[in-house]
């Protein structure tokens, strides 16, 4: 049976070209852009009038078995703050997605750009998948009494590493720092090739994500749960 509610579900992301691949209708979109205490503000300052909160978008892949594309549905999150997933939430997700794989999602606001790194959390956390909002939207959801999910699609695998570059393009509203992007590669030209590499990684993804966005649908699944 749907949950049937005239309330909006909170989308947590990265970047707003992440939430651009689904319809707004119902939601409420919030950009994180690597600013950790204004996503929480605002994540916060929703919370009363939302009826669930989902940490969605791109995600690393932590598990070597993970390929670019592939989607993730969060059991739990893991890392800065610890929490269970929605079990009604996860079964709606993986009906509309049975292919997704279902597991931990590590999260702590830091970016894991190297596979060593990935490698490490993998083994400390057994999480599936690494992003930078979820430990966030799962707290705040916790303290709000609300129903927690995270959805993401892997756009760099386990074996990755991510060039300079990608630590620094994000703005804080959740756009691209073009500027900060261009001084990174004309500082150290040598990472343009892993950048392209890298840039052609995170398009695959999005083109997952655009493909499958029609299917979640429904508030990204909290209609069906």
């Amino acid at each position: 049976m749907g949950n049937v509610t005239a309330r909006p579900v909170i989308l947590v992301t990265g970047t707003q070209r992440e939430a651009g691949v689904v319809s707004r209708e119902g939601l409420i979109v919030l950009a994180g852009g690597g600013d950790a205490q204004g996503l929480r503000e605002a994540i916060a300052d929703a919370a009363p009038r939302a009826a669930g909160i989902i940490s969605f978008g791109m995600a690393g892949g932590l598990d070597r078995s993970l390929a670019l594309g592939d989607w993730v549905i969060g059991r739990r999150v893991v890392g800065g703050y610890q929490a269970p997933c929605d079990e009604r939430w996860i079964a709606a997700l993986q009906a509309i997605l049975p292919r997704a794989r279902v597991g931990a999602v590590y999260a702590d606001g830091q970016l894991l750009s190297d596979s060593q790194s990935k490698g490490e959390r993998s083994c400390s956390s057994a999480a599936l998948a690494c992003d930078m909002e979820s430990h966030i939207a799962g707290e705040v959801a916790a303290q709000a009494g609300l129903p927690f999910a995270i959805l993401r699609c892997i756009s760099d695998t386990a074996e990755t590493d991510l060039p300079p570059a990608v630590g620094v393009m994000m703005r804080a509203d959740g756009g691209i720092n073009l500027g900060a992007l261009l001084r990174s590669v004309a500082g150290q030209p040598g990472q343009v090739p892993r950048l392209a590499s890298t840039l052609g990684g995170f398009a695959r993804a999005f083109r997952a994500m655009g493909k499958d966005a029609a299917k979640i649908g429904g508030r990204l699944g909290f209609d069906q749960r």
